[in-house]
């Protein structure tokens, strides 16, 4: 009963730091949500549109503009300029003003007509990955596209029917699926691995600043003092209102996505709370672990956003793990980032039972139980340690 109530002493204490400190409603609230809406609007289309491209039309028949026409109404593709020449196209891309273009050289038609199997050529940077892959798939099809609109005339003249003329241009169909994100939305799965990735930035980084500020500011022993030195009293009643913060942050995040943008999670509610839960544990357990590790307010935060920067890399997100060397796979094992990721994609994505991502469970509760390591350690910087700026 004593430990409940200095639980709730300290508590009311830290609720008045954080009231008097503006650095924590802009770290734990104003940021989080800016960095929230900023990915989920930035990438609300689901794919990039209208990527500006570039013609080079030498040939320049109905048959070319046409080509150039149906390239123009992708939705990804936008045709911003046509260059009499390949050289100001190629230098047109050097300085961005263009992603890709296509060149059609002179006599194309003629070719396609008389079946001498013509050759038009496409560039496209790949400086930009996502706008390259992007803009090669257009460039591809409006290719094959061209030439097999005059195939399709040049049968159909000669009598083919259509059921021949689809057999022949076409002769295998590829039944595509795209498994839980047939549109391809790039906010779906980038902003679920972004947005909580600064979240857990942030509190990694608030964490250890809200026990460095102690020494910093000379309120250490007082801290101690109101638990009868037990620290890890003092350290439950100093990050109870952090708690309850980063969950309404994290739970807020959720609905907001999942429930507000329809993000797809198969997975259902239960799986996604319990998600958010193990997320803000275990990022707060590193930041306190990190704080016992290197007992000093600027290593500790520097450690946090080392180890926060780093988890953006080894996510798995943009480049798999299963893809780097084994070192760096064993190393992907040490950011709770990555646990995260696997539960989501495992989980909430795919629908998949917890039990198949037990053992990523299992790493975020042991990120999460990591203070016990060092809390002697902190307890024994609180009392004897003098603050170095």
């Amino acid at each position: 009963m004593k430990a409940i109530r200095q639980i709730y002493e300290i508590a009311l204490r830290e609720c008045d730091i954080i009231r008097h400190n503006p650095m924590y409603l802009f770290c734990m609230v104003i940021f989080p949500l800016a960095v929230m809406f900023f990915f989920t609007s930035m990438m609300g289309s689901g794919q990039p549109t209208e990527l500006p491209i570039g013609i080079v039309d030498l040939d320049n028949t109905s048959t070319s503009r046409r080509i150039v026409r149906n390239l123009d109404a992708f939705q990804t593709s936008h045709v911003v300029a046509r260059y009499p020449s390949v050289n100001e196209a190629r230098s047109a891309i050097q300085q961005n003003q263009i992603y890709a273009f296509l060149y059609i050289p002179k006599g194309t038609t003629d070719d396609l007509l008389s079946s001498r199997q013509p050759k038009i050529s496409f560039y496209y940077s790949m400086t930009s990955v996502l706008s390259g892959s992007l803009l090669y798939r257009d460039l591809k099809t409006i290719s094959m596209l061209g030439s097999a609109s005059v195939g399709q005339a040049t049968m159909r003249a000669k009598g083919f029917t259509d059921q021949q003329i689809r057999s022949f241009l076409q002769p295998i169909a590829v039944n595509l699926h795209q498994i839980n994100n047939p549109a391809t939305d790039y906010n779906v799965y980038l902003s679920t691995m972004m947005v909580p990735g600064v979240m857990m930035l942030f509190i990694f980084l608030i964490t250890a600043y809200a026990i460095g500020t102690e020494l910093k500011f000379n309120r250490s022993k007082e801290w101690l003092s109101l638990a009868d030195n037990r620290i890890s009293v003092a350290l439950i009643g100093k990050f109870l209102p952090h708690t309850l913060i980063y969950l309404i942050m994290t739970l807020g995040y959720a609905y907001y996505v999942y429930g507000i943008l329809g993000f797809p999670h198969p997975g259902g509610v239960t799986k996604i709370v319990l998600l958010a839960f193990m997320q803000v544990f275990s990022s707060m357990g590193f930041g306190i672990f990190a704080f016992g590790l290197m007992p000093s307010l600027r290593m500790s935060m520097s450690i946090c956003s080392l180890w926060a920067v780093l988890s953006f890399s080894m996510v798995g997100s943009a480049f798999p793990v299963m893809g780097m060397d084994a070192p760096l796979q064993s190393l992907s094992w040490l950011f709770p980032l990555r646990h995260y990721y696997m539960i989501y994609q495992i989980c909430v994505f795919n629908g998949n039972p917890l039990l198949d991502a037990w053992f990523h469970f299992a790493a975020l509760a042991g990120f999460a139980l990591l203070p016990i390591m060092v809390v002697r350690k902190i307890r024994n910087a609180m009392l004897t340690y003098v603050y170095i700026p």
